[in-house]
């Protein structure tokens, strides 16, 4: 018998897979779709094209899950962008951001920001710290019963408590700001210019369907800087193969420790049984049984679909379905005969800001606008494009003297007002990206040879990505740390005995950082010593 049955072969569900399996359990992982990764996959997109069809770039991903897992080793290789990013403002203005580089960058439109930009980064990176600390540990959980029950959770707490009071007062008040204010307000009380604020304020809205004058916001935009690549803090990179090289080494890795994987094959149904979980049924009608189920799934999905109703709390039932999914995200994957000629920044042939995120949004106001017609609209009249030219990077992408391009698109709202669908519109906002960037490099839109479009409902459809929300649950305060998936259910176990969750809505939320199913395991193998003690 297996002693566990992983649902969903995404990165979270590798990496549980490969702990579980290190600690010498039996594991099964099912994965709905051909091929391993979830939505960190690289496929052929047009004939001679490759790219990372969802997830795009890396900086997230745990040190210490790259060097258990001993990727390296398994393939994966990671090389850093030359620059961080490069905004196209207008015909003749741009801004770069990168190591060495920014503040001569922001002191063409400020002095006052360029010499601020020190000061704000020290404070960024101590927060970020902080977070980076909390990525692999178990949230304290909100639980009822005897002392038994609360004391391990009380100490969790206390813990937590005693390293925040540490903390200098000045930080305390930073991280408080960081976690309640709107990105917009945190950095108009840093900066005066607009373009510092787009390069920055940007991350406040990726993924997050909301505008970076919303509360909250602020939040996101930390998220997106606790990463590292190659030991450098806060950059971001290229797996080299595109984001499937993740995947692909976590799966030779996981199938090194003995892990049964199995691809085409979708769950139907977890099977329960005196009110525990103790097997699945697959899409196919096959039983499969173990010990323990664990759910890589967005957590609305899996209990609302997978689970019988009247074995779940009224209250948790409820507000399963209500859990807030939906990032706006309008995904391409765009096949290039030659590279985009920006017109404010003229110039034959590659050059650093060809291996930048490429940025498409030239003010926190632009981006305000853009949230607010998507509400109305259904998307941006004038939405914010992330462009990557990652075959500037990886020439295994794309056939020589040809590239790929990454669009990653806001905003545009998950459903669409008045019941219409994206069916309908997909092909016509597809349009209007490629228009947007073609403003700023009048050469783009010729050069497309092939295009894959991914609507929210596509992003649903292929990644069960609910919404095309790419965190499996929006990274509000009421789903962050203790309340993610919800206050007394933070320690990766649901109210169904020995079903647990270790997918992006868990601790600590989105990104491909293998956390989640990293400190599921954790909980798992916890139970199941306990467990059998108690059988001895």
């Amino acid at each position: 018998m297996r002693d566990a049955i992983i649902i969903g072969g995404g990165h979270n569900g590798l990496v549980c897979a490969w702990y579980l399996a290190r600690a010498g359990l039996k594991v099964t992982v099912l994965e709905q779709r051909e091929v391993v990764g979830g939505a960190a996959v690289t496929e052929e997109f047009h004939p001679g094209f490759r790219n990372s069809v969802a997830a795009y770039t890396v900086s997230l991903l745990n040190p210490k899950i790259i060097r258990d897992l001993d990727l390296a080793t398994h393939g994966l290789r990671i090389v850093e962008r030359p620059l961080a990013n490069f905004l196209p403002l207008d015909d003749a203005h741009y801004l770069k951001v990168g190591a060495g580089r920014t503040a001569a960058e922001v002191a063409k439109f400020s002095a006052r920001d360029a010499h601020r930009l020190h000061e704000y980064a020290v404070h960024l990176d101590a927060a970020a710290d902080v977070l980076r600390e909390l990525v692999l540990q178990t949230p304290p959980n909100v639980v009822q019963g005897g002392w038994l029950q609360t004391l391990p959770e009380l100490i969790k707490a206390g813990k937590l408590g005693n390293r925040m009071r540490k903390l200098p007062l000045a930080q305390q008040r930073e991280l408080l700001d960081l976690f309640t204010k709107s990105a917009g307000d945190y950095l108009d009380g840093w900066f005066e210019s607009a373009p510092i604020k787009a390069a920055y304020g940007f991350d406040s809205v990726v993924g997050n369907y909301a505008s970076p004058y919303s509360p909250g916001s602020a939040y996101v935009l930390l998220h997106h800087v606790f990463g590292e690549v190659n030991g450098r803090k806060g950059a971001w990179g290229h797996a080299i193969g595109g984001m499937g090289a993740i995947t692909q080494a976590m799966a030779k890795s996981a199938g090194a420790r003995g892990v049964e994987i199995r691809t085409g094959c979708a769950v139907g149904e977890v099977v329960l049984a005196k009110g525990r979980a103790t097997g699945v049924v697959t899409a196919r009608g096959e039983r499969l049984d173990a010990r323990v189920v664990v759910s890589n799934l967005n957590p609305r999905l899996l209990y609302t679909r997978l689970v019988d109703p009247a074995a779940l709390p009224p209250d948790f039932l409820r507000r399963m379905q209500g859990w807030r999914c939906g990032s706006g995200t309008f995904r391409m994957n765009v096949a290039l005969s030659e590279l985009p000629d920006f017109t404010c920044l003229r110039g034959k042939g590659q050059a650093e800001h060809h291996g930048s995120g490429i940025i498409i949004a030239p003010s926190l106001h632009y981006m305000e606008r853009a949230y607010h017609d998507a509400r109305l609209l259904g998307w941006a009249r004038e939405p914010i494009v992330e462009m990557l030219i990652p075959s500037t990077l990886d020439p295994t992408l794309a056939p020589a003297g040809r590239h790929v391009a990454s669009l990653f698109c806001q905003h545009v709202a998950p459903q669409l007002p008045d019941g219409a669908s994206w069916d309908a519109h997909r092909e016509q906002v597809a349009d209007l990206m490629i228009a947007t960037v073609d403003r700023h490099a009048p050469n783009f839109k010729a050069s497309v040879l092939g295009r894959q479009v991914l609507s929210p409902l596509d992003l649903e459809r292929s990644f069960g990505l609910v919404g095309g929300d790419i965190f499996h649950g929006a990274l509000g305060l009421d789903q962050l740390f203790s309340a993610r998936p919800m206050l007394g259910h933070a320690d990766y176990r649901g109210p169904v005995a020995g079903l647990y969750t270790c997918g992006a809505g868990t601790h600590p939320g989105g990104g491909v950082t293998g956390a989640p199913g990293h400190n599921a395991a954790r909980e798992v193998l916890h139970d199941l010593r306990h467990l059998r003690r108690h059988a001895m």
